[in-house]
């Protein structure tokens, strides 16, 4: 499985942008998909998962409410619907995919990890 990410860029505070994370291959529809975000000098941090049903979600405290994860089975993607986002939200994104749940959510041993996309909130 080879996952591609888009749909960065430039937003202002209190905007939202619309991340997309296509996926190669047939097995991706039963992987559990999610999405991650780094900043430079920082750890990556877990932003949000969706299972391989597309029936159960889980967020990160800091964007719970405001980010929506998605999964189209027909297109073979993971969206990241972001609002409301602040400067703090600034960080490349990364879209993942893993068998298992739990090693999704930890970043353990993740199964397939995609291109980052850079999002950039101004004040």
């Amino acid at each position: 499985v080879q996952l591609q990410a888009s749909g960065g860029g430039l937003v202002q505070a209190g905007g939202s942008l619309r991340l997309s994370c296509a996926a190669s291959g047939r097995t991706f529809s039963s992987t559990h998909g999610g999405w991650f975000r780094q900043v430079p000098g920082k750890e990556r941090e877990f932003v949000a998962a969706i299972n391989y049903r597309g029936g159960g979600t889980y967020y990160a405290d800091s964007v719970k409410g405001r980010f929506t994860i998605s999964r189209d089975f027909a297109k073979n993607t993971v969206y990241l619907e972001m609002n409301s986002l602040t400067p703090e939200d600034t960080a490349v994104y990364y879209c993942a995919g893993d068998r298992v749940w739990g090693q999704l959510l930890t970043m353990t041993a993740v199964d397939y990890w995609g291109k980052g996309t850079q999002v950039t909130v101004s004040s």
